[in-house]
């Protein structure tokens, strides 16, 4: 389904993985390669603008990072990003160009495209971001089934199986995603797409839409 695909949902120009998606046609296709991806990439980081920290932990010499935010690796922290206070970053974290990973965040398994923010008490694991998307306060993904079997990417009348156990959310360029909102497993959101506040997402959500509820999903006019 091409609506699904990274060409369509991301803008590669803006992140610093993309020889990492471009390499994949749809985007939780990369979800199991971030990890090597990191160490390779971390290790070809030019040091002028990087310092290694720690084990496979690269964080550019012009980002912000709080003395209490805890780092595990692999991960990468590109040019201007922002990490506050007591975020916990578990490790195969990509966090893009002016990024902000805000108070009491926890990411794992993710790729941020650069100018995501994530700034208040959100969970985002086995996830992508893209370019200027932002989950407001609370809003966390749901990366794994209660009843622990593989995950389906819900998009109308077809039903796309992805192999995977974990699988949080894939967000496309600009989505606004309201506060205290749920995306659950396999969840994917088209560019320019707002989320409603305390909202429970499953499936496919169009580009240039307005989630309301699971049975009202508005197009958005210029």
């Amino acid at each position: 389904m091409k609506e699904l695909t990274i060409q369509e949902l991301y803008t590669l120009s803006e992140t610093i993985a993309a020889e990492l998606l471009e390499n994949v046609t749809y985007p939780w296709e990369a979800l199991p390669k971030i990890k090597d991806f990191i160490i390779e990439l971390g290790n070809r980081l030019p040091m002028d603008k990087f310092d290694k920290i720690g084990e496979n932990i690269w964080i550019a010499k012009s980002a912000k990072v709080a003395k209490t935010a805890s780092i595990n690796g692999p991960a990468i922290i590109d040019e201007e990003a922002e990490v506050r206070h007591c975020a916990f970053i578990r490790g195969n974290a990509i966090v893009g160009k002016g990024a902000v990973v805000g108070n009491s965040t926890e990411l794992k398994n993710v790729v941020l495209f650069n100018k995501v923010q994530v700034p208040h008490y959100n969970y985002v694991g086995d996830s992508i971001l893209g370019f200027k998307s932002h989950m407001g306060a609370g809003s966390i993904t749901s990366n794994v089934k209660s009843d622990k079997t593989l995950v389906c990417v819900h998009a109308g009348s077809e039903n796309i199986e992805t192999g995977l156990k974990k699988f949080g959310a894939m967000l496309g360029d600009n989505v606004e995603v309201g506060c205290n909102s749920v995306l659950n497993p396999g969840t994917v959101i088209g560019k320019n797409s707002n989320v409603y506040p305390t909202s429970m997402v499953r499936g496919y959500i169009p580009a240039n839409s307005i989630y309301k509820t699971k049975t009202e999903i508005a197009a958005k006019y210029e």
